[in-house]
């Protein structure tokens, strides 16, 4: 992999890192509203759990293209 296209990668996962940060802020948001409401939360839980997973999957991705660009 060259490193045009170790950059062009790195671009598109650090966009997929905030566009995640938005979805979990927005779930932990729906989790606790319906906590507030005393509402069933465990399908939103389990949803966020997934968004969480996925994060720390994209920020893998993110290291290891950091990585390949090191010296």
């Amino acid at each position: 992999m060259d490193r045009t296209s170790i950059y062009d990668e790195l671009s598109r996962i650090e966009r997929d890192v905030v566009a995640g940060e938005r979805q979990l802020a927005e779930q932990e948001r729906l989790v606790l509203d319906l906590k507030r409401e005393r509402q069933n939360t465990s399908g939103a839980e389990r949803e966020l759990e997934r968004l969480r997973e996925a994060q720390r999957m994209r920020d893998q991705d993110r290291q290891r293209l950091l990585s390949l660009l090191q010296p």
